[in-house]
């Protein structure tokens, strides 16, 4: 395989969902589309499909393939596409990296087996496996909730060593670890935040990009903090818009993310239709409780 190419990846990047038909039965490619340019007007910095929040784990093979053929399309180039790439075998995440490649994905991110938990020698192998058959980016996906592989900051910078390693986004509660991660400076890999009530500790803490489902909701509140605390450097300004970004990131927290994401979606006028089985719809409370937030926020209309 060819030297991967750089791709600089910065900013937010938004976590987005997959689109379903009402009765989840087929991708809304429609809506997935308009889904994109919304996102784009509203000046997010990347997209990032076939993660956690785009329920990779319910796509059929031909859908995970098409849903990351129709975002790299709707994109069209005018912000990267990082496409979330997961299999239980080394195979099946190479057949699905080499096909992000081979439609125009700007990079992957990258999720380890998450049925029997790797060693560390044995992760290295598999993210060298997949690394080593395309050239473009890998972020790797830490997220040890899902995977039950956990890392010591001293172990997620080793990773840079596999050539195409470039980034992690780590999607974990330790903040301690993400700020000795982030403090060491490393050259070898960059660090992103993907655990929503950390975006502002990650972000003042050197973090050069969030991957962010929240986003996907309120993109214009996540453009604005991310210009207010990373390129201005303004912290009074910053903490007055985390506020409200910090009481939706809680929310999604404590209830399933995804249907909390689509809920969010409906609540602002954008939906994208359920999400599949067996994740339910938020209980009517929680979606109460959640459009309450939303009008504090001003996102949507007191009279909503």
């Amino acid at each position: 395989m060819s030297t991967h190419t750089k791709v600089e990846l910065r900013g937010i990047l938004a976590a987005v969902t997959t689109p379903f038909t009402s009765d989840a039965s087929a991708i809304d490619e429609p809506t997935l589309r308009a889904q994109v340019d919304r996102l784009v007007a509203a000046g997010i910095h990347g997209l990032v499909p076939t993660g956690t929040t785009g329920e990779f784990t319910t796509l059929s093979p031909e859908e995970y393939r098409r849903v990351i053929e129709l975002y790299v399309e709707s994109a069209a180039g005018r912000v990267p596409v990082i496409a979330g790439i997961g299999a239980l075998s080394t195979q099946g995440a190479i057949d699905l990296a080499q096909h992000a490649e081979k439609v125009g994905a700007d990079a992957i991110m990258l999720v380890p087996p998450f049925y029997d938990p790797l060693d560390f020698t044995t992760l290295k192998a598999f993210l060298s496996a997949v690394a080593g058959s395309i050239s473009i980016p890998v972020v790797y996906y830490n997220v040890p909730g899902a995977t039950g592989i956990r890392l010591t900051a001293a172990e997620l910078a080793e990773l840079g060593e596999i050539e195409g390693i470039n980034y992690i986004k780590n999607t974990s509660d330790d903040a301690i670890g993400l700020a000795e991660l982030l403090a060491s400076r490393t050259d070898s890999i960059k660090a992103f935040n993907g655990w929503d009530t950390l975006t502002f500790f990650g972000i003042a803490s050197g973090a050069e990009a969030s991957v962010w489902g929240t986003a996907g909701v309120v993109p214009e509140l996540a453009v604005e903090f991310w210009e207010t605390l990373a390129e201005k450097g303004d912290l009074a300004r910053a903490r007055e818009q985390w506020k409200h970004l910090w009481a939706i990131s809680d929310f999604l927290e404590s209830v399933n993310y995804v249907a909390g994401i689509k809920a969010g979606l409906e609540l602002t006028g954008h939906p994208v239709g359920p999400a599949r089985f067996p994740i339910q719809p938020l209980a009517q409370a929680d979606r109460d409780r959640f459009a309450h937030i939303l009008r504090k926020a001003g996102v949507i209309p007191a009279s909503a």
